[in-house]
């Protein structure tokens, strides 16, 4: 603990000179874990297109739904969740151990706040676990994964990909990493996926023309976040099927009742309701 008088020191390897993906997003989910290069990216993209914050607030709470209705629908009992964040009221283990206390999850995360706040806040808890590694390392983030004993990959996974595909560059080719990530998985396994939403413009061009401006704003300031198409986000579930209702905004993507206070009741305003889709998968 920080002594009276002492200068704060931030935990190693951090560069508090850079705006972090991870911090920025606990920003905008109204968390402590951010600095001030943090704060200006989140609100520059904010003044820029108004809706940022509302995007982050959708994310987190369709993970959420859809973590619980895997736990309480499929019987699903192991999570891996790639590019967690910093934790947050509604974690994925806490909503899944909600639904089922048997679940386990294994994080995965290559920012060294993540994994320090992570560990600390899981250090009591023996049927979670954070490692560390990089969705570009796919193999390695099984093969951690299966080291740590909480996971079975010859048992049905549900693979969380929330808001994290959207951050590769064509170039690091998504479809690939994901293919393999999810080929490795057993039959009955399940994949989540988020991604920013880049609407037709001629069916939707004011939609199109606010994914327009805020990947702009993204790639300006932290040089990572593309808004891509239907079909292309759709071609990362590959050949597994999609439960009802299918690649929707994730408004849409099984609602809780009115008045319903659980983790995951957010839903955004209709001026951002087609920029951000998600879906959930089934390996067969």
């Amino acid at each position: 603990m920080k002594k009276a008088g002492e200068r704060y020191q931030p935990p190693p390897n951090i560069d508090m000179t850079k705006p972090s993906i991870a911090r920025v997003y606990s920003y905008l989910l109204g968390g402590k874990d951010h600095f001030e290069v943090d704060r200006e990216m989140a609100n520059y993209a904010e003044n820029a297109v108004p809706g940022v914050t509302d995007l982050a607030l959708g994310n987190r709470a369709f993970v959420q739904r859809a973590v619980r209705h895997l736990a309480e629908t499929t019987g699903l009992r192991q999570f891996l969740d790639i590019g967690s964040g910093l934790p947050s009221d509604g974690n994925v283990h806490e909503i899944a151990h909600q639904a089922a206390p048997d679940c386990r999850v294994v994080y995965v995360d290559n920012d060294p706040m993540v994994l320090a706040h992570a560990r600390a806040l899981l250090a009591d808890d023996r049927t979670t676990v954070v490692v560390t590694a990089d969705l570009n390392q796919p193999a390695d983030i099984l093969t951690q994964a299966e080291r740590s004993g909480i996971i079975d990959f010859g048992r049905p996974v549900g693979l969380i990909l929330g808001g994290i595909l959207h951050h590769l560059h064509d170039h690091e080719d998504p479809g690939r990493l994901t293919r393999e990530l999810c080929g490795a998985l057993a039959p009955g396994s399940h994949v989540a996926i988020s991604h920013f939403h880049r609407p037709d413009p001629a069916a939707h061009p004011r939609d199109a023309e606010h994914a327009r401006r805020l990947q702009k704003a993204f790639l300006d300031k932290l040089s990572t976040g593309l808004w891509r198409s239907t079909e292309e986000i759709r071609a990362y579930f590959g050949d597994w099927e999609l439960l009802p209702p299918g690649l929707v905004p994730l408004n849409e993507w099984h609602p809780l009742p009115r008045g319903d206070d659980r983790p995951g009741a957010y839903l955004m305003p209709n001026r951002n309701r087609r920029i951000i889709v998600g879906g959930v998968a089934r390996r067969p």
